[in-house]
């Protein structure tokens, strides 16, 4: 792969990896305030998905000799204040899906993003993993809507 391809190849990798790991943060932030045993499962469920994809994209990274860019530490910092002080606030069903949507949301349009701009070649592993967390946030998009 020339240079332009591993950059981009690595810049997928890592918005894969810190969509992931944004949500993972975000559901364990969550977690503790919520009451209502379905959507414990479902936020449950979720985070082991997140997990696979974090996992994943780790793999291919380390696999390829990239380097993954973490989550911005003030942005999770940031979105732990809000987390915590929007569900102590509500916590109904329908609040935690409203901002659980609102983030899934946020990860399908960077997601899309990073998929509307990649033009690598040789890196199908790479693709197709964008392909399943972009296939996974809309099957959790469709989730969260229907608790509202």
């Amino acid at each position: 792969m020339e240079d332009k391809q591993i950059k981009q190849t690595e810049e997928i990798l890592s918005e894969i990896y810190r969509n992931a790991q944004l949500a993972l943060q975000s559901i364990a932030n969550i977690l503790p305030q919520v009451e209502d045993e379905e959507v414990k499962a479902e936020l449950s469920s979720q985070h082991e998905e997140y997990e696979k994809f974090s996992a994943r994209a780790s793999m291919l990274a380390k696999d390829k000799g990239l380097e993954l860019k973490e989550p911005n530490p003030f942005k999770k910092m940031m979105m732990w204040g809000s987390i915590k002080m929007n569900s102590m606030m509500d916590n109904s069903r329908a609040h935690i899906a409203d901002m659980m949507l609102q983030g899934t949301v946020m990860g399908i349009t960077a997601l899309r993003k990073s998929q509307g701009e990649s033009c690598i070649e040789g890196a199908d592993d790479v693709l197709q993993l964008l392909d399943d967390m972009i296939s996974a946030e809309e099957k959790f998009e469709k989730t969260w809507k229907a608790y509202l």
